[in-house]
């Protein structure tokens, strides 16, 4: 039997080789994913060309070849991309960094009207206006202690009978309060009733010694009823009755209420310890704290309104009757008590109040008060004002004129200052700066010097006049473009400063000299003197001396009220008064910078007044190298001794002009 012959599998393809298919699919699948991958990266390239997320090589044509062309956005200026498209935080459209900048200046940006509405960018004028602010706080209600007594017992007794037998009754003076047994009292009185007795049976024969001493003792033993606390009327009934008693009443010194009662029926008591406190609550003390810059801006005197939590809708008037003169220690405030009448008692101590004090800023001069004008007031109770002098009915102190308290005659007239809404302010640690559009669109940066600011208003001292507009809104817009543009800007406003920075020699819109008459010429004439003895001892490294110093500030503090002055004249004259007070209490340095001041203002003064009397030319210098600018000073002679180093560099700086004591330069020299 022949045995059949095994025939090899054949192969699934015609594969000469004889490879199977999953063999084939597993050596071609590397090459497979390589070209899909690229046909994908091919796919998704178009489609961020469609959406604008890059740019094609026709962008880029288009754009002038502009490749590296950022877009920020207006709102937010952090944002920055190669490319144009939307905000991510407020979906506004992204515009070229540059756009809407114009270089007009170093100092001010251009905003387009689109832009400017989109912002939503607003201004308003500034104005100049008087300005008052209102410090307002909580105080609490107290008593005032000078309407406040204890009733004591005078005797060592038993409390026999309280006729005010509970905290709060009204009682009023010579009101029976307490009787007293006192077996002490009926002693005392016995013994004065028998030496009355013995004096009333002398003779006129009896000797004047024993008589003498008779009578002494009477007086001795009445008065010491008296110390007892006997009254007047109480001891004329005595001597009445000729019937000694034990037992003693006592008597309300004062209206008022029972705020405690100390004591019981039937407890003994020893001479001197209390039994009631009373208090007259017709005035109520409105107990304050207030900071120390808010408290010197309070007067003696000045009108406070408030309103009680218990009274809501009434509005109480009170005027301040204390300022401590202390600061607190442990809360670093002011205590201010102010009074309040309380005639209806409807004020309970306890209680607390708010309280309203208006301040009219830059209020250091005179205020008129309508009530107090002309008046006379008690230095202690300031609801005691009169038309005439004479004695405070509560202490007797003598009253005072109002006048002492900074209080007019007169209505004056408030001070305007310049005034801006709050929000055109941007504040950034000690940087403070505004945006006054100077013509449409055009918005120049401002570095200002701030006074007080208020709830919804700031005053500025320096860098802004009333009538220019200030943007209100946007200011943060603008704020950025100039941070874009690579130009002064809240966040860096050092190129600011260093534009005010004044290093050239002072100059004089005109040099029109007013000789000045009388007793001032004189004056101003002494107070240019002693400047040169000062401007001399800076330029030798010494300090100012006391003498000079005191003289310098008291020639500048008379000539600051001399009615005769123009009021620009009262205000260098107040510059140098207020630099020149403390001005030999400070170091070298120091003296320097302020010794600036005092020059700027005494050759303000040197162009436009002069004494009647005076043939002496002054010397306007100026030194280039003066830290900060502004170096000009005036001497005496022409011969240059710089104040501002002395010895290091004495002769640096140059002449600039004469200064003759009459107006022969007037038109000659011009401001730049």
């Amino acid at each position: 039997m022949s045995t059949p012959i095994e025939q090899p599998d054949k192969p699934s393809s015609a594969d000469p080789q004889g490879h199977t298919l999953s063999w084939w699919i597993f050596k071609l699948m590397p090459a497979g994913m390589v070209l899909v991958a690229g046909i994908l990266l091919i796919v998704l390239l178009g489609v961020a060309q469609r959406v604008g997320w890059i740019g094609g090589e026709g962008d880029a044509h288009a754009a002038g070849g502009d490749a590296q062309q950022i877009y920020t956005c207006p709102m937010h200026p952090q944002i920055r991309q190669p490319g144009p498209g939307r905000c991510p935080i407020c979906g506004m459209a992204l515009v070229p960094a540059t756009s809407g900048v114009a270089d007009l200046d170093q100092f001010a940006v251009t905003i387009e009207p689109a832009q400017r509405r989109l912002a939503q960018i607003a201004t308003e004028p500034a104005v100049s206006e008087p300005v008052s602010t209102t410090i307002e706080t909580i105080g609490e209600i107290k008593i005032d202690e000078s309407r406040e007594a204890i009733i004591a017992s005078y005797i060592n007794g038993r409390v026999e009978r309280l006729f005010a037998d509970y905290t709060g009754v009204v009682v009023e003076k010579g009101d029976h309060l307490a009787v007293v047994y006192s077996p002490e009292l009926y002693a005392a009185q016995a013994e004065y009733l028998e030496a009355r007795a013995t004096v009333q049976l002398m003779s006129q024969n009896t000797l004047p010694a024993v008589k003498s001493a008779q009578q002494k003792l009477m007086e001795n033993s009445r008065q010491k009823l008296v110390e007892l606390g006997m009254s007047d009327a109480q001891l004329q009934e005595l001597e009445t009755t000729n019937k000694p008693e034990s037992r003693l009443t006592i008597f309300a010194p004062l209206g008022g209420t029972v705020i405690e009662k100390l004591a019981e029926e039937g407890k003994y008591v020893k001479a001197g310890e209390p039994i009631y406190r009373i208090a007259n609550l017709s005035t109520v003390w409105l107990m304050l704290e207030l900071y120390p810059e808010d408290a010197s801006e309070i007067r003696f005197g000045q009108i406070v309104k408030a309103e009680m939590n218990s009274l809501p809708g009434k509005t109480l008037t009170g005027r301040v009757a204390f300022i401590d003169p202390e600061v607190d220690a442990k809360n670093r405030t002011v205590g201010v008590r102010v009074e309040f009448k309380n005639e209806f008692g409807r004020l309970r101590p306890g209680d607390y109040a708010e309280a309203q004090i208006e301040i009219p800023i830059d209020s250091q001069g005179q205020v008129y008060d309508e009530q107090l004008a002309g008046k006379w007031i008690s230095p202690m109770h300031p609801q005691i004002i009169r038309d005439q002098p004479g004695t405070c009915p509560i202490c007797g102190m003598d009253l005072v004129p109002t006048s002492r308290y900074g209080y007019a005659n007169q209505p004056v007239a408030p001070k305007p200052m310049t005034v801006i809404p709050r929000s055109a302010l941007l504040m950034a640690g000690q940087n403070s700066v505004v945006y006054v559009e100077t013509k449409p669109g055009r918005f120049e940066i401002r570095d200002v010097k701030l006074g007080p600011i208020l709830k919804d208003r700031a005053v500025v001292l320096e860098g802004i006049k009333p009538g220019e507009m200030v943007a209100t809104s946007g200011n943060f817009l603008i704020d950025s473009q100039m941070q874009l543009a690579g130009k002064p800007s809240l966040i860096d406003p050092s190129r600011l400063k260093k534009k005010t920075i004044r290093n050239t020699p002072m100059e004089f819109d005109s040099i029109d000299i007013t000789r000045l008459e009388g007793p001032d010429g004189s004056e101003l004439e002494s107070l240019y003197q002693v400047y040169f003895a000062i401007q001399s001892q800076l330029a030798s490294d010494k300090k100012p001396s006391t003498e000079n110093a005191q003289q310098l500030f008291q020639l500048a503090e008379k000539l600051s009220k001399s009615p005769g002055l123009s009021d620009a004249a009262h205000e260098q004259l107040t510059i140098i008064a207020t630099n020149s007070q403390h001005l030999h209490h400070v170091s070298l340095e120091d003296a320097r910078k302020q010794f600036k001041l005092i020059s700027h203002a005494v050759l303000q003064l040197a162009v436009h007044l002069r004494g009647s009397e005076s043939t002496q030319s002054f010397h306007q210098f100026f030194c280039p190298m003066v830290k900060g600018g502004e170096g000009d000073w005036l001497q005496a002679d022409d011969k240059l001794l710089n104040p501002y180093f002395g010895s290091q560099m004495l002769r640096c700086g140059e002449h600039v002009r004469d200064l003759p004591p009459e107006s022969k330069l007037a038109g000659a020299e011009g401001g730049k």
